[in-house]
C-alpha cells in the first residue's frame, strides 16, 4: 500500500468490498508530507523503532476524525490538528475526509515547546490566530512544493519556519482542557497529583500517563487540572524538579552540578543547566556563589 510505503507501519480498514481514496506525497528536508482524501475509514499505524524520535502532524483539512494513542482521544474539526508519535501505536477514525499528514523529527520542536509530551496525542485549536496563519503556511507549502524542491536554497529556511510556526500555533491554541482544578474534587485530585510529584521527581521516567496511573484517571483529566493552575503536567514537574534543585545547590555544597541534577531527575547536565538558567537567570554554578 502507498501509506505503508511513506509512513512505514501505515494501514487502512474501510467498510465494504472497494476503497476509495487518493494520496499525494512529496518531501522537503525533514519534512515528509502527503496529502489524502477517502471515503470513511478506520486507519492505523504502527509504532516504529528508530533512533531519532519523530512526530506525525495531521491537518484536517475536511471532514472530522477521532485521533487516539496511548490514552488520549482527540477529535478533530476542519481546521484543528494533532501531534502524535510515530514511536507508538495510533489510530484515526476518520469520516468522508482530507488530511494532510508531516512527519518530522521531535527535536527541533522540542526545544521550542516547553512540556511537548503533554501536547503529543491532544487537539490542537487552529482557530487561534497563530493556528490559522500556521495552517495557511502549510496549505501554501504543500502548493508550492515543486517550486521549492527545485531550489535548494529554499529547505533550511522552510524547515526553520514550519517548527517556528508550529510552536506559535501550540503555544496560541484554545485547547479547551477546562477548568476542573477549581471544584472541591479537583482540588483534592491535584493535591494528590502534586504529592505523587513530589515524591517521583528523581524518577526520569516521571511522565503525564504515570500520574494519571496513580491517581485512576485519564491523561486529559489530569492535563485539565493542571491547565486550571496555568500549566501542564510536565511543566509542573520540571518547576519542582528546578526548585528543588536550586535548594540542593546552596544546601549541598560538596555535590556536583551533574550529580544534583541526575539526583532530580534529569539526564542530560547540559539541558538541567540550560533550564536551571532560563528559570532562574544564572547558571547553577553561578547560583551556587550568589552570582
Amino acid at each position: 500500500m502507498i501509506a505503508d510505503e511513506v509512513f512505514s507501519g501505515t494501514y487502512v480498514n474501510a467498510e465494504g468490498p472497494q476503497f476509495a481514496g487518493e494520496m499525494w506525497h512529496w518531501g522537503m528536508g525533514e519534512l515528509n508530507m502527503i496529502r489524502t482524501t477517502s471515503q470513511q475509514a478506520a486507519v492505523g499505524r504502527r509504532g516504529i523503532d528508530r533512533t531519532e524520535e519523530h512526530l506525525i502532524l495531521h491537518l484536517q483539512c475536511r471532514g472530522t476524525s477521532r485521533f487516539r494513542q496511548q490514552g488520549c482521544d482527540a477529535s478533530l474539526e476542519p481546521g484543528d490538528f494533532s501531534i502524535g508519535s510515530s514511536h507508538k501505536p495510533y489510530s484515526f477514525d476518520l469520516s468522508a475526509h482530507e488530511l494532510l499528514v508531516i512527519e518530522f523529527p521531535k527535536a527541533p520542536l522540542a526545544e521550542r515547546v516547553a512540556a511537548l509530551d503533554d501536547i503529543v496525542a491532544g487537539r490542537i485549536c487552529g482557530a487561534s490566530a497563530a493556528g490559522r496563519i500556521f495552517h495557511d503556511f502549510l496549505l501554501s507549502l504543500w502548493r508550492q512544493g515543486g517550486r521549492l524542491l527545485q531550489e535548494d536554497s529554499w529547505e533550511p529556511g522552510m524547515n526553520t519556519v514550519f517548527y517556528d510556526l508550529a510552536a506559535a500555533a501550540i503555544r496560541g491554541s484554545d485547547r479547551n482542557l477546562g477548568d476542573s482544578s477549581r471544584a472541591p474534587h479537583g482540588q483534592a485530585l491535584l493535591a494528590r497529583a502534586k504529592a505523587y510529584i513530589e515524591t517521583e521527581l528523581p524518577n526520569p521516567e516521571l511522565r503525564t500517563t504515570s500520574i494519571a496511573d496513580e491517581l485512576d484517571l485519564s491523561v486529559r483529566s489530569v492535563q485539565n487540572l493542571f491547565a486550571g493552575i496555568g500549566t501542564t503536567p510536565m511543566g509542573y514537574v520540571l518547576d519542582r524538579r528546578l526548585a528543588r534543585a536550586a535548594e540542593r545547590l546552596m544546601a549541598d555544597p560538596a555535590a556536583s552540578v551533574t550529580e544534583i541534577a541526575f539526583d532530580h531527575g534529569f539526564t542530560d547536565a547540559g539541558y538541567f543547566t540550560r533550564c536551571f538558567r532560563q528559570k532562574f537567570g544564572a547558571s547553577p554554578r553561578n547560583w551556587r556563589l550568589g552570582q
